[in-house]
């Protein structure tokens, strides 16, 4: 199977790729240039703190807001997503304020959760389920490559022209997907077929128990991850004495990690069919969590352990997208919405749990890890035995 004999062209496919690493290099690039982003605005650390718990609240909103990609349509969702991202980003050009500031992210944010579950719902309307997990494997490339691309050439541009300069090429390339969404996208086609009435998307999604089951799953193995992520770069630093070795591991060991793992999603999620490829992640995470215990002699060991980790969440998570793509169909966009905003949450339970088991140990934390990929187990079986996919 080639990418030339999907519906949807490979020229399309790298179109929606780049758009997909646009918003996420904006989304990403706070975390490392926040102290720049801080100085220039004359503000406080926790004042910056601010804008990025409320991002964290929009990301559980955020299904309230994707459902604009099932009831106005899928084009429609992706340009008011885009339109957002653009307009938001124009305004810290316009404007330099931290209120402005704070409010062009939330804005380039909510377009970001309007624009993905109705690119994805638009990916699952086009690819047969048969296939869908490998399209949307690639789509996920927008994520890890604006980490490994996007945000280093943020960086040159800060160094080179000052931090208001990726703004600038965040308007115009924003623009220009502006207008090839509006050229070069047909209709919508499931909105000629969509009988009325009914059920807002949400209320879909909470009515369907095997959509809830679907977000639970997202839910626990995002607070696996978590309660990990929040911990490991202290936990090296406290155990090693390499504070500017492990930072650099970081970087690599995520980076690298969520590229190999869209591409071995990308090369056997189809073949070994989404529920069965779910559960490996999910199982060989929950080895990885417990050879982390065993692992913690060296510093390679430690670092090998950590990529071990966090490939085979990327493929526990990626994997989930065309599964739960199938779970609602004629409420995609809300469904996917909703799975992401159960990873947000999912985030922020194993964040206010990782400092005081930390205190325990990193074993507590990697014995909460194993916990909560054992609760992802339970519901995923509970789906598959209630839906064949």
């Amino acid at each position: 199977m080639t990418l030339s004999s999907f519906p949807i062209s490979g020229r399309r496919l790298a179109f929606f790729t780049f758009a997909r690493i646009l918003l996420n290099t904006l989304y990403r690039m706070v975390y490392p240039f926040l102290g720049v982003f801080r100085s220039a605005l004359g503000v406080s650390l926790e004042q910056m703190s601010w804008i990025l718990t409320g991002r964290a609240v929009l990301g559980a909103l955020a299904p309230l807001f994707a459902s604009i990609g099932d009831s106005r349509g899928r084009k429609t969702g992706m340009m008011l997503g885009f339109l957002l991202f653009t307009v938001g980003a124009g305004m810290v050009l316009v404007w330099e304020s931290f209120a402005v500031f704070a409010l062009a992210l939330l804005l380039t944010m909510l377009g970001k959760y309007i624009f993905d579950p109705s690119l994805l719902a638009h990916i699952g309307d086009k690819v047969s389920y048969a296939t869908r997990g490998r399209v949307m494997a690639l789509m996920e490339l927008g994520w890890s490559l604006s980490f490994l691309i996007g945000v280093p050439l943020v960086g040159l541009l800060i160094a080179r022209s000052g931090w208001k300069a990726p703004f600038v090429v965040f308007v115009v390339l924003g623009t220009i997907v502006l207008i090839g969404l509006r050229s070069k996208l047909p209709a919508d086609d499931h909105l000629r077929t969509q009988k009325a009435p009914q059920l807002h998307g949400l209320a879909a999604v909470i009515s369907s128990s095997l959509a809830l089951n679907g977000i639970a799953i997202g839910l626990s193995i995002s607070a696996a991850n978590e309660v990990i992520n929040l911990v490991f770069g202290v936990w090296l630093e406290e155990s090693f004495e390499l504070k500017i070795a492990a930072l650099g591991a970081t970087t690599a060991v995520i980076g690298i990690s969520e590229l190999l793992g869209e591409f071995l999603v990308a090369g056997f999620v189809d073949k070994l069919g989404k529920p069965k490829t779910v559960l490996i992640g999910i199982l060989l995470n929950i080895l990885a969590a417990i050879g982390l215990t065993q692992g913690g002699g060296s510093t390679v060991g430690a670092v090998l352990g950590l990529f071990f980790f966090y490939i085979t969440f990327e493929l526990c998570l990626v994997s989930s997208i065309p599964l739960m793509s199938e779970l609602i169909p004629e409420k995609r966009a809300t469904m996917l919405s909703s799975t992401g905003a159960s990873h947000s949450l999912g985030r922020a339970i194993g964040a206010f749990i990782a400092a005081p088991l930390y205190r325990l140990g990193i074993v507590a934390n990697l014995g909460a890890a194993v916990g909560f990929n054992l609760i992802a187990l339970i519901a995923l079986w509970s789906l598959t035995r209630r839906k064949s996919l």
